[in-house]
């Protein structure tokens, strides 16, 4: 691909920032306009050249800046470099195949590959696109993929309003030919699991919380934990394996349970799972005093809408409050967010209205996020969507 093939798109207002993303009032119309996903020349008002990326004349986000050395074109080489540093920072510095063979291998904005997720399980790499120009190039990264995992099966998707938003149409794919796409079954810091993304929800299975499941792990031993929002069963495993007295684990999909039940058959771990909606059998059980030592509140993002933040704040302290309700003096909560639009600070406000509303005095142990291969730039927060507190109640 040579820099005079590439079409050139210009800008209407001065840039000073070193973000990847521009936005679709601050960029002019092209004359021929390219097609979402295309790869063109981001130039200034003046004509200064910006960067090289993906253009989308449909999308609210017009440009994603991927490459900002002239010289350096951005092709298939480039995707095979750029995927390959990625793969390295997981094996080479964070070593993660010593602790587990599931990780996030390609962390959008974090690794510089705006709009592409990329997750292994085993040998299964699970693809998820976020903007037309992954899409576009798809073959690229399969390829450049192949290169870091020999052998390796693919799974790809791409959620329905993501699609809408980039204004392009995908369909699963299933390197393997299967319908469905069959599951993998990993090991956790010993533990096993099935990922399936063929499954109830997104890849089956989320790594991000590998480190928070862990570091809990280590403090349940002969305690009762409950796990609410328990998905695919994670955390209850762990708490299980590492020697709980009796693990709780609820959740309103039979789907996701179904797989929780056979998570915890994987490593012979004792959980009885629940099928219920949280908020009232949380009250339930506060009106009959039962109490645990170990709350773990890990529900589903709870809105993708900027508008929709504060109902989102007040939906976390009301169950956040109910899970405070059913705690031990002296017991932990281990409470998170996955809404992105939702900051730390606004999560940590929110829990300390929780705890006055509920008459409980928090002690926080720790506050944290996704593991280190999900990392985010420093300028771009976008990339930094998980939290998580770990608190002790002291009353």
């Amino acid at each position: 691909m040579n820099a005079e093939a590439i079409p050139t798109v210009r800008l209407r207002n001065p840039w000073r920032s070193n973000h990847p993303w521009i936005f679709q009032k601050l960029v002019e119309k092209p004359a021929a306009k390219p097609k979402p996903g295309s790869i063109v020349d981001i130039v200034g008002v003046d004509g200064e050249w910006i960067g090289r990326g993906f253009y989308n004349g449909h999308s609210r986000i017009a440009l994603r800046i991927l490459e900002t050395e002239r010289d350096t074109p951005v092709d298939a080489q480039w995707f095979a470099r750029r995927i390959a540093a990625a793969v390295g920072l997981r094996r080479d510095v964070l070593k993660l195949d010593a602790v587990a063979d599931a990780w996030r291998v390609v962390h959008s904005e974090g690794d510089g590959l705006s709009g592409l997720v990329v997750d292994r399980y085993g040998d299964l790499l699970v693809v998820e696109f976020f903007s037309a120009g992954m899409v576009r190039h798809r073959e690229w990264i399969y390829a450049a993929l192949r290169e870091q995992f020999p052998g390796c099966r693919f799974h790809a998707f791409a959620d329905e309003h993501v699609q809408k938003q980039e204004s392009f149409d995908f369909k699963p794919f299933n390197s393997s030919g299967s319908e469905p796409t069959s599951a993998s079954i990993i090991t956790e810091h010993g533990i096993r699991f099935r990922a399936d993304p063929a499954g109830a929800h997104k890849t089956g299975f989320f790594a991000d919380q590998r480190d928070n499941r862990q570091w809990l792990s280590q403090l349940v031993a002969g305690q009762r934990v409950l796990d609410l929002c328990c998905n695919t069963g994670g955390f209850g495993v762990y708490a299980a394996v590492r020697g709980a007295a009796e693990v709780v684990g609820i959740d309103i999909d039979d789907d996701v349970l179904d797989i929780a039940k056979g998570n915890a058959k994987l490593n012979d771990a004792r959980v009885k799972f629940v099928q219920a909606d949280i908020f009232p059998w949380l009250r339930d059980a506060g009106n009959r005093g039962d109490l645990f030592d170990v709350v773990i509140l890990d529900p589903a993002k709870l809105t993708r809408d900027r508008d929709q933040v504060i109902p989102a704040l007040k939906k976390y302290l009301d169950m956040n409050k109910l899970a405070l309700g059913v705690l031990r003096p002296g017991g932990l909560l281990a409470t998170f967010s996955c809404t992105g639009l939702v900051s730390e600070e606004e999560f940590l406000g929110m829990l300390r209205r929780a705890a006055f509303y509920a008459g409980r005095t928090l002690q926080i142990l720790k506050v944290a996020g996704a593991g280190p291969d999900h990392p985010f730039l420093a300028h771009v927060q976008e990339s930094r969507y998980l939290k998580a507190a770990f608190c002790r109640v002291l009353d």
